[in-house]
């Protein structure tokens, strides 16, 4: 009860006692509280801190009870200046953070008037994407490339998708098929999908996307090292262009959990078509290891796999004798430029 006053339960339980028995020494506030000597001496030099007892002159040794309508009186007094005085300082705080925030604001007002932001480096998109998370009302979009997420990557993201679910903000997500490859990130797909949020894969995607309320979209600078930088859009007519992209990939996606369809008569798999999609326009296997979430070995096995199926003596030619097959037919080709947002 009296810890706000600065004593323990130690030393409130000998200053009751103390009360009881003014009379009683060391010796007989240990037997009647059962503890040891050295315990209760240590609790009267908490006590004699703040002057709810003191040292006696006539009896050098002995501690005398001060009345208590005096030292509790003059102790409560005490903490409510110092209180009074703490809310002094946080009010000069608070004055000098709506200082500090309305000069932030003016900095940044201009550049984000012009419709794009330019962020550098994982820490300022990472902040930033913190910043339109917290401030996000109705919906967030997002691709998620790069296949397994790092468990750095998943943490940070679990405390600030929960953030966004309690407030009822609505997520739609689309991940790489190969995610499924990683078990954490699998358990990471569940955890979202219990929370209420929806989450689909598709063998690949065109970049990494994150769309807050249909107003602000977050795009890479560089398709090859996402965590160098980012664009944050907020004009109308390129936000509405990469909505309109993401419900185009939603709805070819599968829901997470489910089998990925097959379109049309092809026995090829999704990811195995996506390959071939990637073969026509002539991208190496790094970068259709890149998109599709995967290691360059697997890239290269599914590739040679492929091209002993169609027949083709190249890369190019397999992608060719697909799309003159039509196994292509129905599916969107990922751009040559395409490029993901790495805040990992």
């Amino acid at each position: 009860m009296f810890g706000v006053l600065g004593l323990d339960p130690d030393a409130e339980g000998v200053y009751r006692a103390v009360l009881m028995f003014p009379q009683v020494g060391v010796a007989g506030l240990a037997a009647h509280l059962g503890w040891s000597e050295d315990r209760v001496r240590c609790s009267l030099d908490v006590l004699a801190r703040l002057a709810l007892v003191r040292h006696s002159e006539q009896q050098p040794g002995y501690l005398l009870l001060v009345n208590p309508e005096v030292s509790l009186a003059s102790l409560i007094s005490r903490q409510e200046t110092d209180l009074a005085e703490r809310q002094r300082q946080i009010a000069g705080s608070r004055l000098e953070a709506a200082k500090l925030i309305a000069q932030y604001a003016d900095s940044h007002r201009v550049q984000r008037n012009l419709g794009v932001e330019q962020l550098s480096g994982v820490d300022e998109i990472r902040l930033r994407l913190e910043e339109l998370s917290h401030s996000c009302t109705s919906e967030i979009m997002g691709f998620a490339t790069g296949g397994g997420q790092s468990a750095a990557a998943r943490a940070a993201s679990q405390a600030a998708d929960k953030e966004v679910f309690d407030r009822g903000v609505q997520m739609r997500s689309v991940y790489l098929e190969s995610s499924a490859n990683d078990s954490g990130t699998t358990a990471h797909l569940d955890w979202l999908t219990s929370m209420g949020g929806r989450v689909r894969v598709a063998p690949s995607l065109p970049m990494r996307m994150v769309i807050f309320d249909r107003e602000v979209a977050v795009v890479p600078t560089n398709p090859d090292d996402t965590g160098v930088g980012a664009l944050v859009l907020h004009g109308s007519g390129l936000v509405s262009a990469l909505c309109a992209l993401f419900e185009h990939v939603w709805e070819a996606a599968a829901p997470y959990g489910s089998r990925m369809p097959h379109p049309g008569n092809s026995s090829l798999s999704p990811q195995a078509r996506a390959v071939l999609s990637l073969l026509a326009q002539g991208h190496t296997d790094e970068v259709v290891a890149r998109k599709l979430g995967v290691s360059v070995r697997t890239s290269r096995r599914i590739t040679a796999e492929l091209m002993a199926e169609l027949g083709g003596r190249s890369r190019f030619q397999a992608g060719v004798i697909a799309g003159e097959r039509g196994l292509l037919q129905g599916m969107s080709l990922p751009p040559r430029n395409g490029a993901g947002v790495e805040a990992e």
